[in-house]
């Protein structure tokens, strides 16, 4: 008996769940040859709203939650990741017709960034923290918080995994949620890594997967007043300039465009977290 393929129609991951786009839209997706491969969801500004709902729904249990936790869950991710690594391998080549080889270093480089922020969980707050120096009978602690809902533009072109995951991983590590725009050019990592997130202990609407156009989608988040912080970093070739513009209206934090967003940086943590200072008074007995 011939076994008959199944044609994929990969959907948007929004708030833990994978529902289609309330627009009904879907493109192509298509090989180095033109070949077909599968067809995505086209996410559309409603679809982005309801991306942002979920996202604060989710904030106030994930910023909650003990560093130590977060630092699990995000290493939970690297583990579900590298058990999933050959299909990984196998949609990047079908997709980008690059070589098992560099396939394989993107995966690898990929579960080694979710490590590295893990790591990172439970030791930022002594990093950023501070006990300031004032003059007084007072205690005054600076300690890092998270911003809240963050959204990001994942760098794809160049890298359809790793892209990804430096968009996602060192906002989520400081208790911020995550609306992210996967570009039309390279969804299917994305959408088989929210899998991979739906099935890790990621609760529900911490992070949330968008597939279309960052030109179509962006400017409705740029200006949503319930979004916290938007992260440009891999928005090079895109119009930012409007989005900032657009953000400044409701105060956003914007991250500007970076000469490579994808590497390891503390600063990337420190771009989407708030300064708490706290005074209290020093007993004079």
């Amino acid at each position: 008996m011939t076994h008959m393929g199944i044609p994929k129609t990969y959907k948007l991951f929004i708030g833990g769940k994978f529902p289609r786009s309330e627009s009904g839209r879907v493109y192509e997706v298509t090989g180095r040859r033109g070949e077909f491969i599968a067809h995505v969801a086209w996410a559309s500004r409603k679809d982005a709203r309801d991306a942002v709902v979920a996202a604060r729904a989710a904030s106030a249990g994930w910023s909650a939650a003990t560093a130590y936790n977060r630092g699990q869950v995000l290493y939970r991710i690297a583990e579900m990741l590298d058990g999933r690594s050959e299909q990984f391998v196998r949609e990047i080549q079908l997709q980008t017709g690059c070589s098992e080889k560099v396939a394989l270093a993107e995966v690898r480089a990929a579960i080694d960034m979710w490590v590295w922020y893990a790591g990172w969980a439970d030791k930022y707050t002594q990093v950023a923290g501070n006990a300031n120096a004032v003059s007084g009978p007072f205690f005054n602690l600076s300690v890092p918080e998270p911003t809240g809902v963050v959204v990001s533009v994942a760098n794809q072109r160049d890298h359809s995994l790793l892209g990804l995951v430096a968009a996602i991983a060192p906002a989520i590590v400081t208790g911020n949620t995550v609306v992210v725009i996967a570009h039309t050019s390279q969804p299917l990592a994305a959408m088989t890594f929210a899998e991979v997130l739906a099935t890790s202990d990621v609760p529900a609407g911490v992070v949330n997967i968008l597939t279309g156009l960052p030109a179509e989608i962006m400017p409705w988040l740029a200006s949503h007043g319930d979004v916290n912080a938007l992260d440009l970093s891999a928005a090079t070739g895109e119009d930012w300039v409007v989005w900032e513009a657009a953000a400044a209206e409701s105060l956003i934090r914007v991250v500007r465009p970076l000469k490579d967003p994808t590497a390891l940086a503390v600063s990337r943590i420190s771009s989407f977290v708030e300064t708490k200072t706290v005074w209290h008074t020093k007993s004079l007995a």
